[in-house]
């Protein structure tokens, strides 16, 4: 496997989350306003969708709340049926400011009273990206709903 960037249109900025079977990951970010690309791969062995989002029409804030809105972030090391480490729930930050606001987003989430567990989410730097296969590429848009989470 071949580390991966994104790449494509100036002032886009990336976001990288694993929340879980990356199909229905991606398929939650692909169809953001804003968001201009969306692959799924491994990174730090998890599951993860790498987006890139302009930031003048989506913050990353609201990229936060679709990622803690979309899959239960009390699970460790699991999402509904899928369990193992590769399906933790994970913010990789891209940037300081990213890491600040991710967060501040979690504590605000823990603080809510939201969920009777604690958050197990991770906040972690990004680490190299690896392009899943390509039948992995936005698998429910040419396939489908399918067994993931959402």
């Amino acid at each position: 496997m071949q580390q991966y960037m994104l790449t494509g249109q100036k002032n886009l900025e990336t976001a990288t989350f694993g929340a879980g079977c990356f199909w229905g990951v991606e398929e939650q970010f692909r169809q953001l306003p804003g968001v201009s690309e969306t692959v799924v791969g491994y990174t730090g062995h998890a599951e993860a969708v790498q987006i890139k989002y302009d930031p003048a029409k989506i913050d990353f804030e609201k990229l936060l709340d679709v990622f803690w809105n979309g899959h239960n972030p009390t699970q460790y090391h699991r999402q509904g049926p899928d369990i193992g480490s590769q399906y933790r729930s994970v913010i990789f930050f891209n940037t300081p400011e990213q890491e600040i606001a991710a967060r501040k987003s979690k504590e605000a989430l823990e603080k809510s009273g939201q969920y009777s567990k604690p958050i197990a989410t991770e906040i972690v730097p990004v680490a190299p990206f690896y392009k899943a296969e390509e039948y992995h590429q936005k698998y429910f848009l040419k396939n489908g709903g399918g067994s993931c989470h959402i």
